[in-house]
């Protein structure tokens, strides 16, 4: 995040897209809600009438998959009709002629054949972000997951650098993490491109200062592999053994049996991990971790603020910090790691190695309770808003010009359904701690189909009648939920549940994903929907 959550309460304008706040993120989605109660203007841009909806001024339901023809043909009409920042456009950033061309061939009419939202609509937003500035721009998976999940994330970012929304207080570029602590986990380096700290593996002088400090020879000087290049390269030579630390990753990645066939494919396969999972079966090797709560540590947010983590309880059986299960293995292959502790780990390696976190160190994150990085020296007091007065890292802010493709897979007469998937309010993720808890259970047993009122008569579906929805990958057998808020021809459902794991249902093939980031498409999937025979 380039900006806040607490500035959600103040704002003055909140353009919220593929974001279920309420249901994915309900405290920060709290701020919204109190800033919607003060007069905060609120734009919600979702295929689904999700309970966000419910407060905002403007409410706009696209197509799956159409935000970049959508967003394009906002920024056309602000350039049409001048309603962006001139000054800030012509002092801050480039290729803005790139730009305006590009947007010049999304007038409303043709966005909105895309898009599906009404040409007056796409008007009424484009002149209510023109005209009540600044605006935060808010977005989550639902921008993210699909084979244009980068380009959709750098079409907000044009559409924010066209404003002048960025580098001030109640704007920027806002995304809402999809999991806890993947922001830490990134700034930890946990990216096959970079070190600690967002610094490149394949920049000469950073790989050796990393190499340096850690004591060897040399480090290898080019990116690492994705997730979905790691799973399929366990079918071929390119990899033989996997080490999957806190990641269901049967449950969660999409097309479960191809996940399944890869992780049998491995001949030497480690888990380690706070419970037993979907993952755990295929390993040979599982190695029980302590849980947040059991020993000392930070956690990174999505606003980039670092916070103590202080441990309440002692780990049960022979479950161990990470950083020691990781310390004892390096110990077998003849290295000797001088860190004790989560605070040593810290104060004597990542802020030496890292400028961004230079100035933070365990004593201070005691005395302030959570300090947003960049922080490069130890008497700055972090960073809540970056690019301020429009001074971006690169110097000045670069418009792309990018156009809207469809997604990787479209309905077709056989699989006339677009099947989106997300989460909801009572369950996290694949349940691997939420499951274990009685009370969530029994607030929500099992997952349900959502379709809309039209396809649901269409195919003589009532609520509560079990329905199977069928991909080109597979299929799980579900409770339809029939509901106001989908559109039709559209399916949402969930991977909380095993049995009726979303998952099973999407396409693994990388040709369907981000071909920038291998980000699967999550967020869009052709399926059919048959009412079962009794």
């Amino acid at each position: 995040m380039t900006n806040t959550i607490g500035e959600y309460a103040k704002a003055k304008l909140l353009f919220c897209i593929g974001t279920n706040m309420t249901e994915a993120h309900p405290v920060a989605a709290t701020y919204l809600k109190n800033g919607v109660k003060t007069g905060t203007k609120l734009i919600v841009v979702d295929p689904r009438k999700q309970e966000l909806a419910d407060y905002a001024d403007i409410f706009a339901q696209l197509r799956v998959g159409t935000d970049i023809a959508f967003l394009n043909g906002i920024m056309h009409v602000l350039i049409q009709e001048e309603l962006y920042d001139k000054k800030f456009v012509e002092e801050k950033c480039e290729n803005f002629e790139a730009l305006a061309a590009k947007v010049a061939e999304y007038p409303p009419k043709r966005a909105a054949e895309i898009s599906g939202v009404p040409e007056e609509t796409i008007v009424e937003i484009a002149r209510m972000l023109g005209t009540v500035k600044p605006a935060m721009v808010i977005y989550t998976l639902g921008i993210t997951e699909h084979n244009t999940g980068k380009r959709n994330v750098m079409s907000l970012a044009n559409l924010q650098m066209l404003l002048g929304n960025m580098g001030v207080e109640g704007g920027g570029v806002n995304p809402m993490r999809g999991q806890n602590n993947v922001q830490g986990a990134c700034d930890m380096g946990a990216l096959p491109n970079m070190y600690c700290g967002y610094q490149n593996v394949d920049k000469p002088e950073i790989n050796e200062k990393f190499a340096r400090f850690w004591g060897v020879e040399s480090l290898p000087s080019k990116p690492g592999l994705k997730i979905a290049e790691m799973t399929n390269g366990l079918t071929t030579d390119r990899l033989k053994a996997f080490w999957i630390f806190g990641e269901n990753l049967v449950a969660t990645e999409p097309d479960v049996e191809h996940i399944a066939h890869c992780l049998n494919s491995a001949e030497f396969l480690v888990v380690q991990d706070i419970f037993q999972n979907e993952t755990t079966p295929f390993a040979d090797v599982i190695l029980p971790s302590a849980s947040w709560c059991e020993d000392e540590g930070t956690y990174s947010n999505t606003e980039r603020r670092i916070s103590r983590v202080r441990k309440v309880k002692e780990a049960p059986g022979d479950a161990k910090p990470n950083w020691w299960i990781f310390k004892e293995t390096a110990k077998h292959f003849g290295h000797q790691w001088p860190s004790d502790s989560g605070q040593e780990l810290w104060d004597n390696e990542i802020s030496l190695l890292c400028p961004a976190f230079g100035g933070i160190k365990f004593h201070r994150l005691d005395a302030i309770g959570g300090i947003q990085w960049p922080c490069p020296s130890e008497d700055h007091p972090g960073t809540p808003i970056l690019h301020v007065d429009g001074n971006f890292s690169r110097g000045k802010g670069n418009f792309q010009a990018i156009d809207w493709v469809p997604g990787a897979e479209q309905p077709d007469e056989e699989f006339p359904f677009v099947l989106s998937t997300g989460r909801r309010l009572t369950h996290y993720h694949s349940r691997t701690q939420t499951g274990r808890a009685k009370g969530l259970n029994e607030r929500m047993p099992e997952e349900r189909a959502d379709i809309s009122v039209e396809d649901a008569q269409a195919l003589g579906i009532v609520t509560g009648e079990t329905i199977r929805v069928k991909s080109r990958r597979g299929e799980v057998r579900i409770k339809a939920n029939v509901t106001k808020r989908m559109p039709r021809g559209m399916v949402w459902m969930t991977f909380h549940f095993w049995e009726t794991n979303s998952n099973r249902l999407l396409s693994g093939d990388v040709k369907t994903f981000d071909p920038d980031t291998l980000t699967p498409s999550y967020k869009a999937c052709a399926v059919k929907i048959e009412k079962i025979a009794v």
